[in-house]
């Protein structure tokens, strides 16, 4: 029987740990730019947002509560849809949903490397960092699920320091009543196209949904993982919004989008001067690691979950778990050789400027809200068949979860680069299709 590695404690900073790190410090300018500046506009759709997985954690937990069995959200597809959504849910998540997530925050991780140590630096630069921050996390997780796990949990206490001393001093000393008193006088003015600042914060709070990837190395994760996933949208919400409050109020918001995503060294020599400032980007730059390490420890794993369905072309080479190492090694390299290909891919659209206001990761995001809208609905189905008993768990909950997942993608339509992003996702689901038919209508596999 499979060791379980990971208690609840482990499995609440995983979820936090992938979710806060990046996002909340370098599109908090990017929110600012979309709500013009508003910042009462802002925290509406954060509050909004955060529906998707509140309620989508909860109607997951649901689903987890009722199997064991490895590969989190192919494995829901595959018990409670059909193989074949199993199969597109695999692949979307596999060739472009994580590996697109692991090199953009890899970058992130560089951007502020280069900020710590005051060094000039070129995109290239920047992305050959990011492509060594990958390979340092793939190693870590390769070697030891259990020292990746420690440094998920050490990770997340460390990213909550720069968190909370920005949004603490700025909500004590950066005066924010004045600044809430005129966002909300003005919010009615603010032009509709506030709405697009869903794609940014959907970026923020997005990787959740990879902790379930684990979910059957996860220490009696019938019970612990629903809870992790109650837990902790809840608290990152809270977070978020008392950092983007407290930013606001200690920068101002047109500072901040004028200053793009230099505004969080700039605070931080503000508050703490040069000195405390590289103290306080340290914190920030092991918050953005733990969020790699969070992605990483997630995705080594979907190859093999694809592969011991027949999911993969040759799949017999990543279905066997390595003895020692209690993964599969070729899942691993492969899931890493993905992610070195995107950061390739960022690196020609930020050099050519090809997704304005905008980077590869958010290609998948909104698409994959709605996604999840037929699992909510299978909720619904379990709640009809008698299988869940409590009306609020079993309708009201799966019900308010599409409400935010629709939010989201509605949100996300109203970006101009919307259609690339979706005949991308179609792409990489259609390759989907024509695979598994390939493989499951032959007379050997039928």
């Amino acid at each position: 029987m499979k060791q379980k590695k990971y208690g609840l404690p482990t499995a609440i900073t995983m979820i936090v740990g992938i979710v806060i790190g990046s996002g909340i410090f370098f599109k908090s300018d990017n929110i600012l730019v979309y709500t013009g500046g508003n910042v009462a506009i802002g925290i509406l759709v954060f509050s909004l947002a955060a529906i998707s997985i509140i309620f989508g954690g909860v109607a997951v937990g649901e689903l987890a509560a009722r199997t064991d069995e490895p590969g989190g959200l192919v494995t829901y597809a595959q018990q409670f849809c059909s193989d074949r959504a199993a199969c597109g849910f695999g692949w979307f998540q596999l060739f472009l949903y994580c590996p697109s997530l692991v090199c953009v925050v890899s970058w992130v991780g560089a951007l502020y490397t280069f900020m710590l140590f005051g060094v000039e630096s070129t995109l290239l630069q920047q992305v050959l960092l990011g492509c060594g921050y990958i390979l340092l996390f793939f190693s870590l997780n390769i070697i030891s699920a259990k020292l990746g796990g420690y440094f998920q949990n050490l990770a997340t206490i460390i990213k909550l320091l720069p968190l909370m001393l920005i949004a603490g001093v700025g909500l004590l000393f950066g005066d924010p009543l004045p600044m809430m008193g005129e966002s909300l006088s003005t919010a009615a003015s603010v032009s509709p196209g506030w709405i697009a600042a869903v794609g940014p914060i959907a970026f923020a709070f997005d990787g959740w949904i990879i902790s379930t990837s684990v979910a059957h190395e996860i220490k009696d994760s019938k019970r612990n993982l629903p809870l992790a996933l109650i837990i902790s949208p809840l608290f990152i919400l809270l977070a978020y919004i008392l950092y983007f409050v407290g930013i606001s109020a200690l920068v101002g918001p047109e500072q901040v989008m004028a200053m793009g995503d230099a505004h969080v060294d700039y605070a931080a020599n503000l508050l703490f001067g040069p000195s405390g400032a590289k103290i306080l980007l340290v914190f920030i730059v092991v918050s953005v690691l733990g969020t790699v390490n969070g992605l990483v420890l997630g995705l080594i794993r979907m190859p093999h979950a694809l592969a011991i369905r027949g999911m993969l072309p040759a799949s017999h080479l990543f279905s066997s778990i390595h003895s020692k190492l209690g993964v599969s090694l070729p899942s691993a390299l492969f899931s890493f050789a993905l992610s070195l290909c995107w950061m390739v891919i960022h690196y020609f659209t930020q050099r050519y400027g090809l997704l304005p206001n905008s980077d590869i990761s958010e290609i998948s995001i909104t698409i994959l809200y709605g996604g999840y809208l037929v699992l909510y609905w299978k909720v619904i189905q379990l709640a009809r068949q008698g299988e869940i008993q409590s009306p609020l768990r079993g309708y009201v909950v799966p019900l308010l979860a599409s409400v935010g997942s629709l939010f989201i993608l509605w949100g996300g339509m109203q970006n101009p680069l919307f259609p690339l992003y979706a005949l991308t996702c179609a792409g990489v689901l259609f390759l989907s299709q024509w695979y598994y038919r390939r493989a499951f209508s032959s007379p050997k596999e039928s």
